[in-house]
């Protein structure tokens, strides 16, 4: 019983010694600043969410996705892995780190939807328009028909019986106006 309390005693003796003496590690020469984190790490989660279709194109148009972070903000991985050890080890700076990136993040996914639902807006206002000009010429195309339609009656008209004229236009008046019986087959 002695003994495994003295062992207790000094177990914890000994934890207490090793978290005393971790002070956390040392700032780098070349820290990256906060706010470059911030936009180091939006375009690491903006590459890596990008989906197979974007990353094909990206592929293509010879954008090396591992580099192109450390290249576009003139840093090396070993930078970034030091900059982040240390802000990872004060949670205060990491946390700031990691709101500005969340904020960032969701300002950038309203933008798109705006853009998105403009873009929307765009595309439907000009099926609208294309439909509603199709309805005007169809309407027109229907004023065309019931003007000729109009024209040839009153020609018809003023035509007089037993003229051969009038009865060709009658024939061909009657075949157009001729209604169709329920009781007939189609």
């Amino acid at each position: 019983m002695i003994l495994k309390r003295f062992i207790l005693c000094v177990g914890i003796f000994f934890i207490a010694v090793a978290c005393n003496k971790l002070k956390g590690p040392k700032k780098p020469k070349n820290l990256i600043s906060k706010d470059k984190m911030v936009n180091i790490l939006i375009d690491a989660k903006l590459i890596t969410s990008a989906n197979s279709k974007n990353k094909t194109i990206m592929r293509d148009s010879g954008l090396d996705m591992n580099t192109y972070v450390y290249k576009k903000y003139n840093i090396d991985s070993l930078q970034f892995a030091l900059s982040n050890d240390y802000y990872s080890f004060y949670i205060e700076d990491y946390e700031e780190i990691y709101t500005k990136l969340a904020d960032s993040l969701v300002a950038l996914k309203e933008e798109l939807k705006t853009i998105e639902a403009a873009e929307w807006k765009e595309k439907t206002k000009r099926e609208a328009d294309s439909l509603a000009n199709l309805l005007i010429e169809n309407k027109e195309n229907e004023e065309n028909k019931d003007s000729l339609l109009v024209k040839e009656t009153n020609t018809i008209d003023t035509l007089q019986k037993g003229d051969k004229l009038y009865e060709e236009s009658i024939k061909e008046l009657e075949g157009l106006l001729e209604p169709i019986s329920d009781s007939v087959s189609q």
